[in-house]
C-alpha cells in the first residue's frame, strides 16, 4: 500500500482492529492512518487517534463501525472528490453508502475476516465504479491482509458473509470441539488443544497446495475399515453438508436484513 494514501480508519472494533495489525505488519507507515473512534481503542505504536473527525477528506474513509450507526456516524465524516469510501459494514449496500455519503470518487465494499490480522485473511471486493487507478489502490490496500477476490455481483456479498465473513468463528468452534473429543478420550486439555490447531492449519495448507477437492483428500486419510473410517461413518450420519447449508444460510440472511435496515427511508 503506498505509505502516501491519507487513511481514515471509522471505527476499530475487532475486524478495523485485525487489519490495522495486518497493515502495520506489512510495514505500512502508521502516520499515514487515522483511527476515528470515541471509545479509545488499544492501537499500534505511531497510529493517530481521535474520537471525532478532522481535517480535510482523506484519501480513503473505510468504515469500520457496526452496520446500524452509519447514518448517525456519516454526517460527521469528510468526503472529498478524490476519496475512495470503503466499507466493511455487513449488509450494507453501495446505494446506501452513497446515500449517506454523497460526493465521493467511487464506493468500494470489502468482506474481510479476521485472519487479515496475520496476513492470511480473505478479502472479497466489489467495486463497479472504480477506474484502473482505483482498483490499483483497492488492491494495494487490501493485499498485505491476505487473499483477494473481486466480485462483479453485488448480491454475492451475502453468500460471501457467511462462507467467508463469518466462517473463522465456525472454524474456530470446530478446532474447539474436535479438542474437546480428545479431552473426553482422555487428553488434557493443552495437548488435545495442540493438535487440533495444528492438524486444521496443516489441512488446510495441504488442501491448499495440492489443488484437490477436499473431498478426495478425506478419502486419501481413510482406509478400509480402518479409524479414520469409524470417524468418518459417524460423520458422514450426521449430515455435516446440511448443517453447513444451515449456517450459511442463516449468516446470509442477516446480511440481507442489515441491507434492508440500512436503506435510507
Amino acid at each position: 500500500m503506498s505509505a502516501k494514501a491519507a487513511i481514515w480508519l471509522v471505527g476499530c472494533g475487532n475486524m478495523g482492529g485485525a487489519m490495522l495489525r495486518g497493515w502495520i505488519d506489512a510495514g505500512v507507515d502508521p502516520q499515514t492512518i487515522l483511527v476515528i473512534d470515541p471509545a479509545n481503542p488499544d492501537l499500534p505504536a505511531g497510529v493517530m487517534l481521535t474520537a471525532k473527525a478532522q481535517g480535510p477528506a482523506p484519501d480513503i474513509l473505510l468504515l469500520g463501525i457496526k452496520p446500524q450507526m452509519l447514518a448517525e456516524v456519516a454526517p460527521t465524516l469528510a468526503i472529498g472528490p478524490h476519496t475512495l469510501v470503503v466499507s466493511i459494514l455487513a449488509g450494507v449496500e453501495t446505494k446506501s453508502l452513497k446515500t449517506h455519503l454523497p460526493g465521493a470518487a467511487a464506493y468500494v465494499r470489502v468482506m474481510p475476516n479476521m485472519p487479515a490480522a496475520i496476513g492470511e485473511g480473505v478479502s472479497v471486493i466489489f467495486g463497479p465504479t472504480l477506474d484502473a487507478a482505483g482498483k490499483a489502490q483497492i488492491d494495494q490496500l487490501m493485499t498485505p491482509l491476505g487473499h483477494v477476490e473481486w466480485v462483479e455481483d453485488e448480491d454475492a456479498f451475502h453468500a460471501v458473509t457467511g462462507v467467508s465473513g463469518s466462517g473463522p468463528a465456525f472454524v474456530f468452534r470446530f478446532i474447539d470441539a474436535l479438542a474437546k473429543a480428545g479431552v473426553l478420550q482422555g487428553l488434557s486439555h493443552p495437548l488435545a488443544l495442540r493438535l487440533a490447531l495444528e492438524t486444521v492449519a496443516g489441512s488446510a495448507r495441504l488442501a491448499l497446495s495440492t489443488g484437490q477437492a477436499p473431498s478426495d483428500l478425506a478419502e486419501a486419510v481413510r482406509s478400509p475399515n480402518g479409524t479414520t473410517h469409524a470417524g468418518l461413518t459417524v460423520l458422514d450420519t450426521s449430515d455435516l453438508a446440511e448443517l453447513m447449508a444451515a449456517i450459511v444460510a442463516a449468516a446470509a440472511k442477516r446480511s440481507r436484513e442489515l441491507a434492508n435496515a440500512a436503506k435510507p427511508d
